[in-house]
């Protein structure tokens, strides 16, 4: 089974009765207050230039640059091609890829990168991308119709082995593209062949053709068995992948699509561990569009409806910023009752872990997951993924930051490293009494893995400059396929009034 299908079978948002947390419940109501005057003072600029970049902790600054590093190692200078993880041999993950080419700007920002690589770099990527064979054969190329194979081989770019076809994907590493186009905007003749690439790899993508079931875009296909029976449908990751769908300039879906995509709303809607938001219980499913869309102040009609119901503001921004306080006061209340887990150290989501078996600890039966989307009450099995927290910076700070810095203070010497955090470890595990699929126990810590992945190393770099100085939102703010689609969606407010 390949990954997306796996994270997209065992994850589902469900309702339930509210949890009584009273000390945290009027820290989140300040807080909400606090980020709402933010989000007024910040989205009253026009593209929001007159917003100075605030100070950064400098533990936090320094998690983003050696994470940032990190992508500088180990993407490939000839081709542009990252890895999906490192330093276990791995093929190319192409959200990782989009993901670099973000960080690369980041990288030019922060004195870490000078211009003239980063474009270098940028152009070896989008020409690579650009001319890679594309074709419904079940070899020999990189994608079809436009979109690109989850994952790539690291030395051709050709599909790597049988996995699908991927729209999600394909749409972080268009996400990136665009938002490198809009970076590189000078008269030099290699920026201006990173527009035109970008535009045309973007252009070329035929959303139409995986519009299969009525309204609802398919998660991928194989060219050995067709599509795969996933649409893009319950709230979840997938707001960038509508977005693009809907804001293509010559191959754009109807905006039923997104009008469908809301109709399921009520599938997520919970007021469980905390305020009423739209559930996605691993946390990433709330980061990855908000890394490319600036969604403050912005309302579609359904959160313009839910905001009269409830009585108060709701876009979904702060839909993320409950799901975070969520995530926190999930492992606060710890009904698992997994080590390691307080309203300091927490954070869910897909990661991997140390192996899909069952062991008694302490008299209890405990069964763990190897890779695998985990979120509260889904698949928790003790396994907490920094990336859950730091990658959530924008949201809450107030609480991330706290939580980034127990982290690093309780299990650093296992989990943090010159390239930042590896991807995620397991108190609860001490002791193994079989075989491992991956990482080792640590003495002190537990379960630790061996590996730093992409799609999660990304995110912290991103997010943490988008809480930073809103450097990719404000970018993306005047991305004129993005704002197409966000106007044809009926958003308004905000920014987009400016």
């Amino acid at each position: 089974m390949n990954r997306r299908n796996f994270l997209m079978r065992t994850t589902t948002g469900a309702a339930a009765l509210a949890v009584g947390f009273p000390v945290m419940a009027a820290a989140q109501q300040a807080a909400a207050a606090a980020t709402a005057a933010a989000t007024a003072a910040a989205t009253a600029a026009v593209n929001g230039t007159q917003r100075r970049p605030m100070r950064l902790d400098q533990e936090i600054e320094e998690l983003q640059e050696r994470t940032f590093r990190w992508f500088e190692k180990v993407t490939d200078r000839k081709t542009g091609l990252t890895p999906d993880r490192w330093p276990t041999p791995s093929f190319c993950s192409v959200a990782a890829v989009g993901f670099a080419l973000t960080c690369w700007p980041v990288g030019v920002e922060r004195g870490w990168m000078s211009r003239a690589e980063a474009r270098e770099r940028t152009l070896t990527t989008l020409r690579f991308f650009h001319d890679l064979p594309q074709g419904p054969e079940a070899s020999g190329t990189a994608g079809y119709k436009g979109f690109f194979y989850h994952f790539l081989d690291m030395e051709t770019g050709l599909r790597y082995r049988t996995n699908e076809l991927s729209t999600v994907d394909t749409a972080l590493l268009i996400g990136g593209m665009l938002f490198a186009a809009r970076y590189f905007d000078g008269r030099h003749a290699d920026e201006a062949e990173i527009r035109q690439k970008a535009q045309a790899i973007y252009e070329r993508t035929e959303w139409p053709w995986a519009v299969i079931r009525d309204n609802r875009i398919t998660m991928g296909w194989h060219p050995e068995s067709g599509f795969i029976p996933s649409d893009w449908h319950v709230y979840n990751e997938g707001m960038l992948v509508l977005m693009l769908a809907i804001g293509s300039p010559t191959h754009p879906v109807s905006v039923n699509v997104w009008h469908e995509w809301a109709a399921s709303y009520d599938e997520s809607w919970t007021d469980r561990w905390g305020s009423w938001h739209l559930n996605f219980a691993p946390i990433f499913g709330h980061q990855y569009s908000h890394m490319f869309i600036d969604f403050r102040g912005i309302q579609d009609a359904w959160m313009r409806g839910q905001s009269a119901q409830l009585g108060e503001y709701l876009d979904y921004f702060e839909n993320s910023r409950r799901a975070v306080y969520a995530q926190q006061k999930y492992a606060h209340d710890n009904p698992g009752g997994w080590a390691g887990y307080s309203s300091e150290v927490w954070g869910l989501t897909a990661c991997d872990g140390p192996g899909d078996f069952k062991q008694v600890i302490d008299g209890k039966e405990r069964e763990f997951f190897s890779y695998s989307a985990r979120g509260p009450g889904e698949r928790d099995d003790g396994t907490i993924a920094p990336t859950a927290a730091a990658s959530s910076i924008a949201f809450a700070p107030e609480i991330v930051v706290p939580c980034v810095k127990a982290m690093k203070a309780r299990y650093g010497a296992g989990v943090y490293t010159e390239w930042g955090f590896l991807d995620s470890f397991n108190p609860t595990l001490t002791v193994r009494e079989g075989p491992l699929q991956h990482g080792k126990i640590v003495d002190g810590v537990g379960w630790v893995d061996g590996d730093y992945l992409g799609i999660d190393q990304g995110p912290i770099v991103i997010m943490t400059e988008n809480h930073r100085s809103e450097f990719v939102w404000r970018y993306m703010r005047g991305e004129p396929n993005i704002r197409r689609a966000l106007d044809i969606a009926g958003f308004t407010g905000g920014w987009m009034n400016g």
